[in-house]
């Protein structure tokens, strides 16, 4: 194994290595790093003839790093991040910046974290804008990939496990997520609807007609997972992509639905509502913010981070 000389290693390269690992895409990278693409290849054959390591290797369609890569990789993210944090530690100043934020989301979550994150704009970024886009999807990689928005907050269990295989097996995700609070789901019906009285048994909740809140519009979600697994199913008969919507139909309908129990206490429909547990178990649903490695670092990013997490906690501190 060659061993470079570290006096003479062009430490250029060694941010073209980072973000081809992060992308495994030459093309990719080098759209991040404002190169060209022959730069970026003349860049890792440079490291490669350094390090006596191919590094990367055509697999398929992608880029398949080689075991020293995936060795060295780790360290030398984390000392180009510290670099970074280092040299442009006040980069990002709030009081005067005139950034504007992308964040995607449901509608049920845009009411719980939105009035926070005001009134931190107000107090702290004055000149900064939010711009909320519908999350219409249980996937928001592409949308980060592309920079359709700079963070994406909802409910992402695959996404997570995704990310958990990546982390298990040495690699560095190119997505990092942070958890932001825990909802519990209840099934919601009108007042003095005829399944308001009695207990909400399985029977009764497979025997009702029912409306469900899909992102895709699939008519088919986590409970009706759980139902299946039960041997049991439900009769979707209207399916819609927001919260609020399904809140104001089924306060006007015979129609039963599942919604977030935080929820409800803020769609100003609460009075004409009547809650009950769900009667069978279904997993918790966990939110999170999820955004790209690429961000972890920028100080613009840790700013809208931290003020998404500081609404989040203020809101279920009520």
């Amino acid at each position: 194994m060659t061993q470079p000389n570290f006096r003479t290693l062009d430490l250029n390269l060694l941010r073209v290595f980072d973000e081809v690992m992060a992308e495994r895409s030459l093309t990719r990278a080098a759209r991040n790093l404002s190169l060209t693409q022959p730069a970026v290849s003349n860049a890792m054959r440079r490291l490669r003839e350094t390090l006596g390591d191919e590094l990367l290797q055509r697999s398929g369609q992608g880029m398949a790093p080689t075991p020293r890569a995936l060795t060295i990789w780790p360290a030398v993210r984390e000392a180009l991040q510290q670099l970074q944090q280092s040299l442009t530690p006040n980069e990002f100043a709030p009081a005067t910046a005139t950034s504007t934020f992308v964040l995607a989301m449901a509608d049920a979550t845009a009411a719980e974290l939105m009035p926070g994150l005001v009134e931190t704009l107000e107090r702290e970024a004055p000149g900064v804008a939010m711009r909320v886009v519908p999350l219409s999807t249980r996937d928001p990689r592409r949308l980060l990939d592309d920079e359709s928005c700079d963070l994406a907050v909802g409910y992402f269990p695959s996404v997570l496990a995704d990310l958990a295989v990546n982390a298990q097996s040495g690699e560095l995700p190119p997505f990092l997520h942070q958890r932001l609070y825990d909802g519990e789901y209840v099934c919601v019906m009108r007042k003095n609807h005829p399944l308001a009285k009695g207990p909400m048994t399985l029977n009764r909740f497979c025997a009702a007609r029912h409306m469900l809140v899909s992102f895709s519009g699939r008519p088919y979600g986590f409970v009706d997972e759980s139902l299946a697994s039960l041997g049991r199913k439900r009769q979707v008969v209207l399916t819609v992509n927001q919260f609020f919507t399904a809140g104001r139909v089924v306060a006007t309908s015979n129609l039963l639905t599942v919604l977030p129990r935080h929820f409800v206490r803020v769609t100003g429909m609460a009075e004409e509502l009547v809650l009950r547990p769900l009667p069978f178990e279904v997993s918790t649903v966990h939110v999170d913010a999820v955004w790209h490695r690429r961000s972890q670092m920028r100080s613009a990013h840790i700013w809208l981070r931290d003020a998404v997490l500081r609404a989040a906690t203020k809101a279920f501190a009520q």
